[in-house]
């Protein structure tokens, strides 16, 4: 998955260099390279923590709970790939369909564009073939919801933070509830 984190970011910034490009033959694309710059700086931090670091420490503690977090945030991300490798003008995206968009502009362009597509397109596909990957290997752990529900629960509970906000909240419902009104 850390291969996979890797060849993310890079596509993001080969996504980034060719919205640039099509932003210097057309100068009307400003806001897709706006967002590709957005891209390029949000979700490879963003991916990092957000999905690879839960799915290292699920791996590294059998965490159900991390694994879930994993789950729904990859799918989420992997989601985003196919729009990605779809390519809709403006949006920041170098898929597909702003690639044969940008063919009318600069043939130049419009190959690299066709290359980031075929990056994107992959991008996706290997997300794909991760999630199930993990899945089943998640399958194979003895992992379940309930167990998630568990940690998820017992992470919470032994937090001193929330144990003593939990208790104050307590007192004074306990304090109202008696006091004469």
């Amino acid at each position: 998955m850390y291969y996979m984190w890797m060849v993310s970011a890079g596509t993001l910034l080969l996504n980034f260099l060719a919205c640039l490009a099509w932003f210097i033959v057309d100068g009307d694309q400003g806001p897709g390279f706006g967002m590709s710059i957005l891209w390029v700086v949000l979700f490879t931090p963003c991916s990092f923590i957000c999905w690879y670091r839960p799915l290292y420490k699920a791996f590294r503690s059998d965490s159900s709970f991390n694994f879930f977090l994993f789950f729904f945030i990859f799918f989420v991300q992997d989601v985003l790939y196919v729009l990605q490798a779809i390519g809709i003008p403006g949006w920041g995206f170098s898929g597909w369909i702003a690639a044969f968009t940008a063919m009318k502009k600069s043939v130049g362009v419009a190959v690299l564009m066709i290359i980031v597509a075929a990056f994107l397109t992959g991008t996706a596909a290997m997300g794909i073939v991760m999630l199930k990957r993990v899945h089943s290997i998640y399958r194979r752990t003895g992992a379940s919801f309930q167990k998630a529900q568990q940690e998820f629960a017992a992470g919470v509970f032994s937090n001193q933070a929330v144990r003593t906000a939990a208790t104050q909240a307590a007192a004074g419902a306990a304090h109202n509830a008696f006091q004469p009104q």
